[in-house]
């Protein structure tokens, strides 16, 4: 993709624009906020929400699973049957507040086990390319605060999830800018501004970046990490502002254990748990008005590879957490791990398409209709809403 002119003179927010069917904007504005999180890399959800009850599961990998609840680092017990990772405390926290619901068996349509394909299913939301995502489709449907774009992602590159016709913003909070001279922008915005395919791109990078400014103004990052904790807080920031944006997209890097997966899962679940925590407490006026999806494209095989990893595989965990979501549950049509129960003789085999799970969110939490949800992930008749997601 390409940033807007407006993203690349003002730094802080470009806009993306690019592609995708024309869509008219029907749906009511929420006050309701909605947070994607991508776990690039593929995340193996059977050492996160870990299947301890399944007697099946050391066998196939016993140099993986960590010690059952109870014992030293052991697993956190989600009632009998399910670990928690021990990494994941702040979320463990949400899972006993009713406000984390672990899905277990989940994948996109496509059994694709390439990184670059399968992301690209689960950003477009469908078995066929588009030009554009699901978040960007959501955006066209909804309109959007005065003072920004209804939705963003906080980083160095726009996500395909984003691109589309409605204007989103993607806006690195780190980055330097440039020294210029009081007045600089406005001049820009004033010689372009009869110009119809520069000037209004100007003035509106223009507005954005003075409302990002004064939204995140004195925040403080002291004693937090480069990466997603920083980011979750500016991200939580501009949620949390009354007349905000309502959707976001963060990522975490680090998922993809093909050796030496038991130490290096730990290290990005525990990059992962910092970050919830601090959406949690920053989130905090609008945290019962909230949703998180945690997302990856796919899972890992269920055997234990010659270098203690594992390879590409298929089905996988999700997690929704916030206090609009009806956790403290392990939502699963669990398969099993026995002989002929994995998926081609290696994955754990998926039960729940992840257009289900997003369907099920997205429509009562946005206020999007059953004929919106088609537009968000076009060819998914046959995927109903999976019910009961959300505690109001």
């Amino acid at each position: 993709m390409h940033p807007s002119r407006r993203g690349f003179l003002f730094g802080s927010a470009a806009a993306l624009t690019l592609g995708g069917a024309s869509l008219s904007v029907h749906a009511a504005q929420t006050d309701n906020r909605f947070v994607l999180v991508f776990l690039r890399g593929a995340m193996d959800g059977l050492s996160v929400v870990v299947p301890y009850g399944d007697h099946n599961l050391r066998s196939w990998r016993p140099a993986l699973v960590p010690p059952e609840p109870g014992q030293e680092k052991g697993l956190a017990d989600l009632g009998g049957f399910w670990g928690l990772h021990p990494s994941l405390k702040a979320m463990l926290a949400l899972y006993r507040s009713n406000e984390l619901l672990p899905v277990h068996c989940v994948a996109i349509p496509n059994r694709s086990r390439s990184h670059f394909e399968a992301q690209d299913i689960l950003e477009i939301g469908a078995e066929h390319r588009m030009t554009s995502g699901w978040m960007n489709r959501i955006s066209a449907l909804m309109p959007a605060p005065e003072n920004c774009d209804l939705a963003f992602n906080l980083g160095n590159t726009a996500p395909l999830v984003l691109h589309g016709e409605a204007p989103v913003s993607t806006w690195d909070p780190f980055h330097k800018r440039p020294r210029v001279s009081a007045g600089f922008y406005e001049n820009i915005v004033r010689m372009h501004a009869g110009d119809r395919l520069t000037g209004a791109e100007m003035a509106d990078g223009l507005r954005e970046r003075r409302y990002i400014d004064r939204v995140l103004a004195g925040t403080s990052y002291d004693g937090l990490r480069p990466g997603f904790t920083r980011l979750a807080r500016a991200a939580a920031k501009l949620l949390a502002a009354p007349d905000g944006p309502r959707l976001a997209e963060l990522e975490v890097q680090g998922w993809d254990t093909h050796a030496g997966q038991m130490p290096r899962l730990a290290e990005a679940l525990d990059e992962l748990d910092a970050g919830m925590a601090v959406l949690r407490a920053d989130l905090a006026p609008v945290w019962n008005r909230t949703v998180v999806l945690i997302v990856t494209e796919f899972g890992r095989t269920v055997r234990v590879n010659g270098t203690r990893g594992t390879d590409h595989g298929t089905g996988t965990a999700a997690f929704l957490a916030g206090g609009a979501v009806a956790g403290g549950r392990v939502l699963a049509d669990w398969p099993g791990l026995g002989a002929g129960q994995l998926f081609e003789d290696r994955d754990l085999q998926p039960t729940l398409d992840l257009r289900a799970l997003m369907k099920g969110v997205l429509g009562p939490h946005l206020g999007l209709s059953a004929r919106d949800l088609l537009t968000v992930f076009p060819g998914s008749e046959q995927v109903g809403p999976t019910q009961k997601l959300l505690s109001v």
